[in-house]
């Protein structure tokens, strides 16, 4: 049984914590730390009530290197798992090094002053990682995470050549309100008011933030939703590791209400993230909008409906053309019965604590930085099913949705 310590107690911190807490024949010891305690506290309360596990709580300002080595020399982690904000990525990848702790995280760094997704700040800390012989693992959520693991099923098992790779979202919950963000406020607005790129031909182009729109007809009943072209992280790395694909491109569903309200917010002003100033004090706008919108982990009683996140693979097996479709349906409801967390959540932390116990087990092993499209896909897609996030394959007859 292994020790593990999860930074961020937000509604993917939730989710990790609990399915951490179903397995404790691998998770042995399991510290919740945020920057507000209390929290921590109610999640474990939680866990309490539902699993009789017990889990501890700290309080840690994930900004300083200090305070995260001072709570892994107290915890003695075996892996921590930051769920925290991507912001914080570096701070908490320098205390693990000076810790010596293997580090997972579900999202790429990305710098408060700027709106963009990078991995090569985080792949430089590679050499680092190797000569302190511990593991970072990056992007355990979904999307990046789970969508990296399902192309590197698919090259496994289905194509000698993949050709062109669709990463599909689609998020049908309906939780109620005008306008509301399934997770971190200030993360999602900056990801959907980004322009759009896609990969194509040895190139990068870039669009005007959702400006190309395809309908998808989606499986279980969703039906047709219209989706956007955006710039994803996972894109990044998996063109690094397949640079056989000719073509791959993101997109995301969004209902016409949260379009129409962001659209008026971009107008007035209130997602920008320079600094303005207000009443003799600088205030950053969208973190000012991100104190008067909903809490993302108060959303999970309200959202009915359902997810369906996978990817659309194009390309050749034997000589022969070949699609594939493989994915996820994840049901608001249910992830709420079980976790007290909408599916938005339920999809980044299942795949995330499932990961860890891939790394703590030796299944998955290596000392430096990686992308999870680097471990072997098949231990992962055994096991995630029973984690609570079924797959489904199908082969399209056609190329194109």
């Amino acid at each position: 049984m292994k020790k593990i310590l999860i930074i961020g107690a937000g509604g993917v911190g939730q989710v990790v914590t609990h399915k951490c807490a179903q397995h404790p024949e691998i998770f042995g010891s399991i510290t919740l730390a945020s920057r507000t305690k209390s929290k921590c506290d109610a999640i474990t309360a939680d866990i309490k009530r539902r699993h009789n596990v017990d889990v501890a709580t700290a309080a840690v300002d994930a900004d300083n290197v200090r305070e995260l080595v001072s709570l892994m020399n107290d915890v003695k982690p075996d892996l921590l798992i930051h769920v925290a904000l991507p912001y914080q990525d570096l701070t908490i990848m320098d205390a693990c090094l000076e810790a010596g702790v293997s580090y997972i995280d579900t999202a790429n760094y990305e710098h408060p002053d700027e709106a963009k997704f990078c991995y090569a700040p985080q792949w430089e800390y590679d050499e680092r990682f190797r000569k302190a012989g511990i593991c970072a693992l990056l992007g355990a959520g979904f999307d990046p995470g789970q969508t990296n693991v399902y192309t590197a099923y698919a090259k496994k098992h289905h194509f000698d050549v993949m050709e062109t790779v669709d990463i599909i979202d689609c998020n049908a919950g309906d939780h109620g309100y005008p306008f509301a963000t399934n997770f971190n406020p200030e993360i999602n607005i900056r990801e959907v008011s980004a322009k759009g790129r896609f990969y194509e031909n040895g190139t990068w182009h870039e669009t005007d933030p959702l400006s190309v729109k395809k309908v998808f007809d989606f499986p279980c009943g969703i039906g047709e939703k219209d989706m956007y072209l955006l710039y994803h992280e996972e894109m990044e790395s998996l063109i690094k590791h397949y640079p056989e694909v000719k073509r791959m491109r993101f997109w995301m569903t969004f209902g016409q209400s949260y379009l129409t309200h962001l659209k008026v917010l971009e107008n007035v002003g209130m997602t920008r993230i320079a600094p303005v100033m207000f009443q003799g004090r600088e205030i950053v706008p969208l973190q000012f909008l991100k104190s008067l919108l909903p809490d993302p982990a108060s959303l999970g009683e309200r959202t009915k409906g359902k997810t369906c996140i996978g990817i659309w693979v194009v390309g050749k097996q034997n000589g022969i053309d070949k699609t594939y479709y493989l994915y996820n349906v994840c049901d608001h409801e249910e992830s709420y019965r079980e976790t007290g967390a909408q599916a938005i959540s339920y999809t980044t932390g299942a795949p995330c604590a499932l990961a860890a116990k891939l790394l703590l087990t030796g299944t998955w092993s290596g000392n430096g930085v990686f992308n999870m499209e680097q471990m072997d896909p098949d231990p992962f897609m055994n096991e995630i099913g029973d984690w609570g996030l079924k797959w489904v394959e199908s082969f399209p007859a056609v190329k194109e949705f």
